[in-house]
């Protein structure tokens, strides 16, 4: 039988519409209701508290609901040890994928942890806080847990399931909900102290936390303090080389940009022709004027070593202030009031600055004193040159962010009803500043690097051309730097004087507003009807300044220094206007096989000035045949609108690697793909596989109409409490999301290149056809526009199992059990769905550097036990096997550099964490020390040509290594 979803909606907004009529009536009639008249069943239904959980706004008695919520709470963030939330949350067993954490230096840096649950990416995962949005950083590309004190929180709540109808754009994943800490009375002052197993790595911080609570309200205030030393790449046996698997063998390489340089000569030249080789760099210890100086460059002993210079663990200081206040203004309202702060200053450090005259738009001019090939080298000549600024020192970013925002509103009840409201309004405001360390202006440097020569009457190399063979003379203000040679003092010196610190800021301002309302409605035999309505206005805005001398210029991706640090301001945003309503049903009560029946119905409208609206829907269903067994089911319809970066974001330059479609076909088949192929002659051999330029951009300055992602979330399961066996509980959830229209942030250069050729017919240009630009003349691509678009559709399933048991009391003391898991059984990325020769990635049980980890198997395990004052915990981290490539060559993703097809097979990896606590009591002290990553599991080798960073994936494995910390904790 197949469900047709369609239809489903339209009932659930149809029943939703009923109920919120309704609801008016009953509300205005419930005014007049004696208190009196109620049945004592229904005053002790009334006495129980209820509550909120994670994925509904629906208040309720049950804690077990439809909605499959994994919860950290207080004591288990207290016995961890960590001092962010990101190490916390990126432990549980549904993170999959590459979210971002301080380990990433190479594409990180800015010291934030995301959320990428199901592995969908920190984009498609809502973070809210005590239920509300809080503000994304654009960098991360999703909200920086870490910006959160950990002293601040009560409890995490994360959703293992879609919630668009409950909670708008983002929760398509699931949900992460930061509970707050409330009506704390008293003081609480906590010292901590963490270094590694290899004395590096050391962390520092303390926090204070004040609370108040009197009979009108309370008031809570804290400061976080943590800062983290970074660690080198160097100091890691793993990370310290730049290690390849290359034609199945494991060499050590590294960059082709290395300080000797490597030069690439054009046909016929002589030295070319006398050594044999197409590239040549300069011997040590010459000065590379002269062609005797130079041998042919070999990949396996003249890379460039640059992982020596990077970091595994990169350097961040955080301070974070907060205060939360409530006051009871009368019997049934009451105002609040939130405010938070947050600084951090990190750094990355990445090897000194390549030089790539091609990419970065530099040319060297023939007739410059110190080349001796006579070559130009350049965008004007098509020859490349190569080498690295060694002596500027490593390319540091330095980040400055801060985080602010204030949540202010009223709330109460209605009567002696039980509908409650709350009404508030929300401002967020995030700002970055980025400098960037070791960066050269080139458009300074041209000239130095144009002709030269020697004049004799100053007896000193001067720019110009030589008067005495018909030049023009020298040019003023103008030095010559001797490029080819690296090694020499006197031309870092002189490169020093062209040496520029660019800077990046990012502004975003976030404005809310929001209404509540949750109550009963009227009472059926198995309990009353519950509705919750609510609408919320948002508006977002972000502002990206960038230095001068980093704005993108050509039509290349250039400006006037690296194309690497190339960007383009930005300035955009977007109003969005949503309603919701969620109506809860009790169908069944007390009956056999039926001890409860309840469905929940749900639907909310979004309407972005962006991308027009949306309606999202849902249903669940929650079945308890008997007490001890709960069946549980839900359909959503979820959706993502892009965001501001993905919209609006500026052009700016990459260097992607690329392979012509164009190449060697003949003129039948150039005939019959002539805008893919124009201009290109038959059996054009270009380059093969090359690295060309992609002008990547968000997809308003492309012209591109973005869709929001629409998909549907599944999720199928039961929670078995058995009376028999007290203290356990078991669940199973089967879960599946689908998602159409995915928008991809940029698309890439092959991924255009190929759907256009693809596509491509006599009478039709291909798709994307329009984004590649290539040389009329000779049928090269110049450069290839990759803005954002929507293509793709990505299809994954799979099946969470876990189980808790509190043993018996023992005199031994009492123990606890805890497992959580995830099985991931299909992770399918259609890259081009609809379009000829369309790739389906699947990405399940691989690893990817694309995606990032999808290893079958994740679990997190506990072992938890308390005597008197003491406790200790047990917390064991499981990644299961998982390859590298993939053994189908048409999947593209190969393990080794040099043979198509290679899958590399890498076993699971078990983290063990042990810690102790004690209190004592008379002096009101906690101490808790511990040791992570007990046994030193080092990460695997996954080779360079397959990850970014470190011969490894830092999203997933521990680079650090055996770790100690120890915290003491004084309450007053």
């Amino acid at each position: 039988m197949r469900l047709d979803v369609n239809k489903l909606s339209s009932a659930v907004r149809l029943a939703l519409s009923v109920g919120a009529v309704a609801g008016m009536g009953v509300v205005g009639t419930a005014y007049a209701q004696d208190q009196a008249s109620q049945q004592p069943s229904e005053q002790k239904a009334q006495s129980l508290e209820t509550i909120v959980v994670t994925g509904s706004r629906i208040r309720r008695v049950d804690l077990e609901t439809a909605n499959p919520v994994f919860a950290i709470d207080r004591a288990q963030i207290q016995q961890s040890g960590k001092v962010t939330l990101g190490d916390l949350v990126q432990e549980a067993p549904s993170i999959a994928g590459a979210a971002q954490n301080p380990q990433v230096n190479n594409g990180g840096g800015d010291g934030a942890s995301t959320v990428s649950l199901r592995g969908l990416g920190a984009q498609r995962t809502l973070v809210l806080i005590n239920g509300h949005r809080i503000i994304q950083s654009p960098s991360a590309g999703g909200v920086d847990i870490n910006q959160i004190p950990a002293n601040l929180v009560e409890r995490i709540e994360v959703l293992k399931d879609g919630a668009s109808a409950v909670y708008g754009s983002d929760a398509i994943a699931g949900v992460v909900n930061i509970i707050l800490r409330s009506n704390y009375q008293g003081a609480e002052f906590s010292a901590d102290y963490g270094i590694s197993d290899r004395n590096d790595g050391e962390r520092k911080g303390f926090s204070a936390t004040f609370g108040q609570t009197g009979d009108k309200g309370s008031v809570i205030a804290g400061i976080n303090y943590n800062k983290f030393d970074p660690i080198s790449s160097a100091d890691r046996d793993f990370a310290k080389d730049a290690t390849y698997l290359y034609s199945g063998s494991v060499i050590k390489l590294g960059s082709s940009r290395n300080p000797n340089g490597r030069i690439f000569l054009p046909a016929g030249d002589p030295t070319r022709t006398a050594l044999g080789c197409s590239s040549v760099t300069k011997l040590p210890g010459t000065d590379g004027t002269s062609r005797a100086d130079y041998r042919c460059y070999s990949g396996a002993t003249d890379s460039f070593n640059y992982q020596r210079l990077n970091l595994i663990l990169t350097p961040q200081e955080r301070t974070s202030a907060f205060a939360l206040a409530n006051y009871q203004l009368s019997d049934s309202v009451s105002a609040y009031l939130d405010v938070f702060h947050n600084k951090t200053t990190s750094q990355f450090a990445i090897a000194p600055l390549p030089f790539d005259a091609l990419a970065d738009g530099v040319n060297i001019s023939a007739q410059n004193y110190y080349n001796p090939f006579g070559v130009t080298f350049g965008p004007a000549s098509g020859q490349n040159f190569l080498t690295r600024f060694t002596g500027l020192g490593q390319r540091v970013g330095n980040f400055t962010t801060t985080t602010d925002a204030v949540t202010a509103g009223l709330k109460g009840s209605i009567g002696e009803t039980s509908w409650q409201w709350d009404a508030g309004v929300n401002y967020g405001h995030y700002n970055q500043f980025r400098s960037s360390q070791g960066y050269v202006y080139y458009e300074g440097l041209r000239g130095a690097l144009g002709p030269s020569y020697f004049d004799a009457g100053t007896g000193q190399v001067v720019c110009g051309t030589n008067p005495a063979t018909g030049g023009t003379g020298p040019i003023a203000g103008c030095t010559p730097i001797n490029l080819f040679d690296q090694a020499n003092p006197v031309v870092t010196d002189q490169l020093r004087q062209y040496q520029v610190t660019p800077f990046y800021t990012t502004t975003v301002i976030n404005r809310a507003a929001e209404v509540n309302a949750n109550g009963e409605l009227f009472n059926l035999p198995a309990g009353a009807v519950s509705l919750a309505v609510g609408a919320d206005y948002r508006k977002e805005y972000q502002r990206n300044g960038v230095d001068f001398v980093a704005i993108t210029t050509g039509s290349g991706g250039t400006c006037f220094i690296s194309q690497e640090a190339c960007s383009t301001p930005l300035a955009g945003g977007f109003t969005v206007k949503e309603a919701y309503a969620e109506l809860f049903i009790p169908i069944l009560k007390d009956l056999p096989f039926a001890r409860a029946l309840n469905v929940t119905l749900g639907s909310r409208y979004s309407d972005y000035s962006s991308v027009g609206n949306t309606t999202n829907s849902k249903l669940s269903v929650e079945w308890r045949p008997i007490d001890d067994l709960l069946l549980r089911g839900t359909i959503s319809e979820v959706f993502r609108a892009p965001n501001i970066s993905e919209l609006f974001a500026g052009a700016a330059g990459s260097a992607p690697s690329f392979s012509d479609p164009c190449i060697k076909q003949d003129a039948a088949s150039l005939a019959a793909h002539p805008h893919a192929c124009a201009g290109v002659p038959a059996n054009y051999k270009g380059t093969g596989l090359s690295q060309t330029t992609a002008v990547v951009s968000g997809a308003v300055p492309a012209g591109v109409t973005l869709k929001p992602e629409l998909g549907k979330s599944f999720d199928w399961g039961f929670v078995y409490d058995p009376h028999w066996l007290d203290g356990f509980s078991v669940n199973v959830d089967l879960w599946r999301i689908y998602l159409n229209d995915t928008i991809v942030s940029p698309i890439g250069a092959q991924t255009v290149a190929n759907v256009c050729f693809n596509s491509d017919t006599t009478g039709t240009p291909g798709l994307f056809c329009n984004f590649i630009h290539r040389n009329p003349v000779n049928g090269d691509v110049v450069f290839i526009t990759a803005p954002t678009v929507n293509l793709g559709r990505l299809d994954t399933r799979g099946v969470d199992f876990g189980f808790k048991y509190r043993l018996p009391e023992t005199r031994f003391g009492n123990f606890a059990l805890t497992f959580d898991s995830t099985y991931i059984a299909q992770y399918d990325n259609d890259t081009a769905p609809g379009t000829p020769g369309d790739l389906v990635v699947h990405v399940a049980g691989h690893y990817n550097r694309d995606y990032g980890n999808y290893a079958r198997w994740r679990a997190l395990a506990g072992i938890n036990w308390n005597l008197g004052p003491w406790d200790a915990s047990w917390r064991i981290r499981y990644v299961g096997p998982m390859a590298v490539g993939n053994a189908d060559v048409r999947q593209g993703t190969s393990a080794d550099g040099g043979i198509p097809g290679v899958e590399l097979p890498i076993g699971s990896y078990t983290y063990n964490n042990f810690s102790v606590g004690y209190n004592i009591e008379p002096i009101n002290t906690r101490i808790d020390v511990g040791v992570d990553n007990a046994f030193d599991k080092q990460p695997p080798f996954l080779y360079q040509n397959n990850v970014i960073n470190a011969n490894t994936d830092v999203n997933t494995y521990d680079t650090v290594g055996r770790y100690y910390w120890a915290r003491v904790t004084v309450k007053f």
